[in-house]
Formats: C-alpha cells, structure tokens, sequence
C-alpha cells in the first residue's frame, strides 16, 4: 500500500512534456499560416518537431533544413504560447525565404516584418518563460587590432570574423580584414 502511494504521489507531480519527434498537426497549422502570408513554397518544405535537447530556449528555426525545433517543455505553458512560439519561429523562416541568399540578422527589421505578417506584432526576442539558464564562462578571448576592444567568446572562432564597430566607422560596415578579431592568450 505505501508504494502505491509513492507512486501515486510521483505521478501526480510530475508535468507531461509533448514527446520528441515530429508533430503533424503543428506542421498542418504552419503551413495553413505560411499559405495565408502568401509562401505558400516555403509551406511545402517546412516540418516542426519537438525536441527535448533544447533546454534554454522555447525554439529554434534552421532556414537551410526549413526545420522548427520547439522545446517539450512548451506544452506546460498551453497553446497560446505554443503558437506564439511557432509563428516566432516560422517568422525566422519567412524572414530568410525573403531575403534570399543575402546574410540577414536574426531578429532584425526582416524578422520584424515577418512577424506583423504573422500577427505576432508585438513579438519580442527572448521569452520569459522560467527554462533553465545555463552560464558558461568564456575560455576563448579575441582583440580588436584598431580599437583593442576585447571579444570573450564560449567557443572558439572559426571563420573571418571583424569588429563590427570598427567596420561601421572606418567601411560603411562592410567587412573588412583590417578589423579583424585576433586571438589574445
């Protein structure tokens, strides 16, 4: 009888978190929002999943695979949020798929744009939902050779990268290799 109870005990507390893997009816529900903002391409090729590695964030959009991951832990949280969620990120893909082959910046003005059109105007970059936060302290620290503004960085670099303050000032922000970052230590 007392183990029946611890059982019923851990049941009861424990939250339901949505199952890993593919999630058909979020794939039917971007792509009828996708078709109404007129891509309806884009709405062919997208798929939305849940996975349980993200841990710190609500979702994350890859505009190459044309893939929504969301985070399980959403499911807590009801449908508002996972829709608010999915159209944050259906606005990254949209947001890309506009802007071609050019680099655009995550939740610049194209994202902003994405994200009237998705009837989340109001949309914000980070969510406040109470994930876990993970802090890693730096181990990689890069200098700017022109104005010696110091870069600590989790991982290491390992493409061309430049001060951006500096390109803006001395390049009309383009990149420029007279910036760029060199490794310190």
């Amino acid at each position: 009888m007392l183990l029946r109870k611890q059982l019923e005990f851990v049941f009861e507390r424990s939250t339901i978190h949505q199952s890993a893997g593919r999630d058909v009816d979020l794939e039917l529900k971007a792509r009828e929002i996708l078709y109404a903002v007129g891509a309806a391409r884009l709405a062919g090729l997208v798929r939305v999943e849940w996975n349980p590695r993200l841990k710190t964030a609500a979702g994350r959009a890859d505009s190459r695979e044309k893939l929504i991951s969301l985070n399980p832990r959403l499911s807590d949280y009801g449908e508002i949020e996972i829709d608010r969620t999915l159209r944050h990120e259906l606005a990254h893909l949209v947001a890309q798929f506009r802007g071609g082959r050019r680099r655009i910046l995550p939740h610049g003005l194209e994202w902003r744009s994405a994200c009237l059109d998705l009837g989340i105007g109001d949309e914000v970059r980070c969510h406040n939902l109470p994930f876990p936060i993970s802090v890693h302290a730096p181990r990689f620290f890069y200098k700017c050779p022109n104005c010696a503004r110091e870069f600590p960085r989790v991982r290491r670099i390992k493409r061309a990268v430049a001060c951006l303050t500096c390109c803006r000032a001395h390049n009309g922000g383009e990149f420029d290799a007279r910036f760029r970052l060199k490794r310190v230590g």
